[in-house]
């Protein structure tokens, strides 16, 4: 056993790698990982779980001069490998981010992208250090590749036309940077890294850059991380959650990032679950077999012990309900209820606020799950029920509960829908929206919402009284009474048939008949615009006895129908429809002041 205060007490800083879709995240992991492998001599990396872990000797023979392994007391760099996407750097060890430092890949062509942006929020709100790196500078025309060399190295290689082309995508991204509230600049030039944010050009095809990248990341995490590097070698361990899986042999299991101590073979762990914390035994403590083994049966070889910082798939009992980004804790000699009420403390961070009516929510990771409901409360929506997992027949019945029409919606976050919840889908009145970026999956569903609301609104319109004032014209009076035919004119509004219709006299409102009929040029018609003269036929009055020619007459607009007109309607109706509506309800409420309120 090493004394506790050697060097070998700080662990492995733990690196994320995020960025836009196809920028290159996993070719530039690849890369790194392929050049490692490459000068295995020097101390070959080691395979983990979900997780690559390069030594410092590796690292050092990589970058060449830019890293002396004397300089530092870290052992070296554990990449995560981003389950399927950005969004699992929500997974979080203890409050913050799971990782210690991000690397946020940048196509150097193409800057930001809806993807990056949300990678940028992520790392904002967890407060995680990270660095730029501005992928794809092979691709720049006239580009003269100098193979795995530090970036200055092979800048001095290309001509002023490839090095202008590549300084001005570069300042392109420093500028996104200050628009997001990043304070950036290439990283040579950087003074205080606490302050500014390095971008280091790269290519994962030629690995030129590489090396500065390596160096960047050490660099920073020796010198501004090292005390949160150091840890209890024997504590018992924590981790969290990246991925549940099923294993041949094994049934459910969880791999695991532990971050701090160390696992044990029959340990009592306490894991994050759907509904409880699952207290359960380690059965066995899987890693990769060596990369030289790989072809041997099994993939997998059983370990006796995992200290942090390190990738491990945990076999165990009962772990079915585990989550994605839940914690992990090994119980040793701690009593069981207090490290149980800690799994459910740190849950209950992450725990979203639900309402009574709202839309059912469904994301791969807890951390996701935790982005996607602050950006539903920023959008305003309100959620009735998160959950983490695919989507089941039990989240299509919850969200036809939902009272409001709008909010009988399904949102999943990269996730899938099982089998016999699709069959659900098909007769359930539930709308459902998939996407693996949030801020698209959101957008989606507000449009579905306006595309709702304004089809509503339409429909109203189409039942509603239209307000509308109109003139009979003298000398055209066609027929006396049974009916009257007269000839008018719409001075404002539009004049609809079979509509009640009146007079003002004074304040109050008298009805005299209702519309049987329009005829514009011969022809019938179903309503009058402003301005149209129209011959129309009253159910009711005789002319000059109870109406006059140049008398003034209004529709007869029932209130329920003038306080929607009022209040929803507005912006939907002409202007003149306004004005006919404003002059009908100034009229009446001189007599009733609150009437259509």
């Amino acid at each position: 056993m090493t004394d506790d205060t050697q060097p070998d007490t700080l662990r492995t800083p733990i690196v994320a790698v995020l960025g836009h879709v196809d920028h290159g995240k996993t070719s530039l992991l690849d890369e790194i990982r392929g050049s490692a492998v490459s000068e295995a001599e020097a101390g070959a990396i080691t395979q983990h779980i979900g997780a690559t872990d390069i030594p410092l000797s590796t690292i050092s023979s990589m970058a060449g001069e830019l890293v002396n392994p004397d300089d530092f007391d870290l052992p070296g760099l554990l990449f995560i490998d981003t389950p399927g996407h950005h969004s699992f750097s929500t997974l979080r060890a203890r409050g913050g981010a799971l990782a210690d430092i991000a690397v946020l890949v940048v196509d150097v062509n193409d800057g930001f992208q809806p993807q990056t942006e949300e990678a940028i929020d992520i790392l904002r709100r967890t407060g995680t250090p990270f660095v730029v790196a501005a992928n794809k500078i092979d691709t720049t025309p006239g580009w003269n590749p100098q193979e795995g060399e530090p970036i200055q190295r092979s800048l001095e290689a290309q001509s002023e036309r490839a090095e202008s082309m590549l300084n001005e995508n570069l300042y392109e991204i420093i500028g996104q940077l200050s628009d997001a509230g990043f304070s950036a600049d290439l990283y040579w030039r950087v003074q205080d890294f606490q302050k500014n944010i390095g971008v280091v050009p790269v290519s994962a095809i030629t690995a030129e850059g590489i090396p500065d990248l390596l160096a960047v990341l050490m660099g920073l995490s020796q010198r501004f991380m090292k005390e949160e590097m150091a840890i209890d070698v024997h504590g018992p361990g924590e981790g969290t959650v990246l991925e549940v899986k099923d294993e041949r042999g094994f049934g459910a299991t969880v791999d695991t990032v532990v971050y701090d101590g160390v696992i044990r073979n029959g340990d009592t762990i306490v894991v994050g679950g759907q509904d409880e914390p699952i207290v359960t035994e380690v059965r066995a403590l899987l890693q990769p077999r060596p990369l030289a083994e790989i072809r041997t049966e099994k993939q997998f070889e059983k370990v006796a012990e995992v200290g942090a910082a390190a990738g491990v798939k945990i076999a165990a009992p009962d772990l079915d309900d585990a989550m994605a980004g839940a914690p992990v804790r090994v119980v040793r000699d701690r009593p069981l209820q207090d490290v149980i009420e800690e799994v459910k403390a740190e849950l209950a961070e992450i725990e979203v606020d639900t309402a009574e009516d709202g839309v059912v929510v469904k994301a791969d990771t807890l951390g996701s799950l935790e982005a996607m409901a602050n950006a539903l409360r920023e959008a305003e929506v309100p959620i009735m029920r998160a959950e983490v997992g695919d989507i089941a027949p039990r989240d299509i019945a919850i969200a036809e509960t939902a009272n409001q029409d709008e909010h009988k919606a399904l949102l999943g976050f990269n996730v899938d829908v099982l089998a016999n919840a699709e069959d659900e889908l098909e007769s359930a009145d539930v709308k459902l929206f998939t996407n693996d970026v949030i801020y698209q999956l959101i957008e989606d569903y507000e449009t579905y919402v306006e595309e709702k609301q304004r089809a509503q609104q339409e429909t109203v319109l189409d039942k509603v009284v239209r307000p509308a004032r109109f003139r009979l014209l003298p000398d055209h009076t066609f027929r006396q009474n049974d009916p009257a035919v007269v000839g008018v004119e719409v001075i404002a509004g539009t004049l609809q048939n079979n509509r009640s219709v009146g007079y003002f006299e004074g304040n109050e409102f008298h009805r005299v008949g209702s519309l049987s009929g329009i005829q514009k040029q011969g022809d019938d018609v179903d309503e009058a615009r402003s301005g149209e003269r129209v011959s129309i036929a009253i159910d009711g009055p005789t002319v000059g006895r109870d109406i006059e020619e140049g008398d003034t007459l209004w529709t007869e607009v029932p209130e329920k129908h003038a306080k929607i007109l009022e209040q929803e309607l507005k912006e939907e109706i002409t202007a003149d429809e306004r004005e006919a509506l404003a002059g009908y309800l100034d009229t009446r409420r001189k007599r009733d002041p609150f009437w259509g309120k």
